[in-house]
């Protein structure tokens, strides 16, 4: 599993008056403790800044990179901000994202190409927009794996997002995020996933609950990579536990390492 912290994020508390106050300590904290308990990528976002998003950026990607040796991923939509953060980068990095529709996508390949980056694409398309169905979603992913295929970006440089939304508003959210997966990976063997998985439990009690039981059923299917906070054990006990048992951690050592370090919970 490849494990994005999400923990600098201006959504969250805390974050968008460390942005704003250039606060490097905190930032750099932050980015410490993702790298130190597993994180693979740093992820930087400061959209709810929208006025001083493309000078806050690139601040956060040198602020997290002066004290951890970890790739970011560069999370906007807006590619002014986007051009200005991969300036700086050191690395290869990872944008957050890509999608269908014709405006963004043309707006944020130029970058993907020039910057050799890895991608999340979103399964979103300006026919469907954001489609209900897991047929749809399929249908949504493949062409815009092909189209960036066609554009010279490699397939295992593709990160797909197959869209989790909460099941409190429509039950079968789930099941059609795991048929996704499934449909696209059986298509695209070497193609990556990754998704954000605390959209599924929006709205219910003992989110934490149905968020690690999601990962499973999603790493089964295909999910290798997640957004999520790699603070969180409980969490992160999963995807070890889960990789064990699905035959990705030779031997077990990984999950051995794990015990011996105190770190299964």
């Amino acid at each position: 599993m490849i494990i994005i912290g999400e923990k600098i994020n201006s959504s969250l508390k805390g974050v968008t008056e460390a942005v704003k106050n250039r606060d490097v300590d905190f930032i750099q904290q932050r980015a410490l403790e993702q790298a130190q308990n597993g994180a693979d990528y740093i992820d930087v976002n400061c959209g709810t800044l929208i006025d001083e998003e493309v000078e806050a950026l690139p601040w956060l990607v040198q602020t997290v990179q002066q004290v951890v040796n970890k790739p970011c991923c560069i999370d906007s939509p807006n590619p002014l901000a986007l051009a200005a953060a991969l300036k700086v980068h050191k690395g290869k990095p990872m944008i957050n994202s890509i999608t269908g529709e014709e405006e963004r996508y043309t707006a944020i390949m130029p970058l993907v190409k020039e910057y050799q980056a890895n991608i999340i694409a979103l399964v979103m398309d300006d026919e469907h927009g954001m489609p209900k169905s897991a047929a749809a979603r399929i249908n949504a992913g493949t062409k815009l794996i092909e189209r960036m295929q066609a554009d010279g970006v490699p397939v295992n440089h593709i990160y797909i997002d197959p869209l989790v939304q909460p099941i409190s508003t429509s039950s079968d959210m789930a099941i059609v995020v795991i048929d996704t997966i499934k449909g696209i990976r059986e298509l695209y063997p070497t193609v990556h996933f990754m998704c954000g998985l605390s959209n599924v439990s929006f709205g219910l009690p003992k989110r934490g609950l149905l968020n690690r039981t999601f990962l499973t059923l999603c790493m089964l299917a295909g999910l290798d990579g997640a957004i999520l906070d790699p603070g969180n054990r409980q969490m992160m006990s999963m995807v070890i536990a889960t990789e064990a048992l699905l035959n990705k951690d030779a031997f077990t050592k990984q999950y051995l390492k794990s015990y011996r370090k105190g770190l299964l919970e």
